[in-house]
Order: C-alpha cells, then structure tokens, then sequence
C-alpha cells in the first residue's frame, strides 16, 4: 500500500497535545478506511504537523482526518520509506 506524508499549516501555532489528540482520534477512525496513521511530528511555532500514513489514496487518508476531527491536509505527497 501506498505510504504518504501530509503536511498542514495552522496560522498561529499549535501545541504537541492537540496534535497528539487529533492523532488519537485518527488511530479511532482509521480501519474504518483501511488507514495506517504511523507517525507524527509537530513544529508548535510554525504551526507545522506532518503525518505518516499508509493508505490505499491521498484522499482516503484524508478522509480519515476529515471524519476524525475535521483537519484535513495542506499538501499531501506520497513517499517512499528509506533509512
């Protein structure tokens, strides 16, 4: 299956908690959809959160974040897994 990284952008900054909250709700809702959200990371100044996901399409992973918790991607680029 295809592994994606999505990125978005949230004007004013976010904190790791909330991220990591979304990140739960994804976890919920992600076999739902045949979804894998692996990993996160999280610059709380710039407001920037990347995601990790294998997922069968771009759109089905957000899919997942948009039932989830209504956050959906910025951009989103698929990836391929190295060292």
């Amino acid at each position: 299956m295809p592994l994606f990284m999505d990125v978005h952008h949230m004007e004013g900054g976010v904190s790791v908690e909330d991220v990591a909250k979304a990140h739960a709700a994804d976890v919920e809702k992600q076999g739902e959809h045949g979804v894998d959200y692996r990993a996160y990371w999280v610059n709380e100044t710039t407001g920037r959160i990347f995601c990790l996901v294998e997922a069968p399409d771009a759109e089905t992973a957000n899919t997942v974040h948009r039932e989830a918790h209504g956050l959906v991607a910025d951009e989103i680029y698929e990836v391929k897994e190295g060292s």
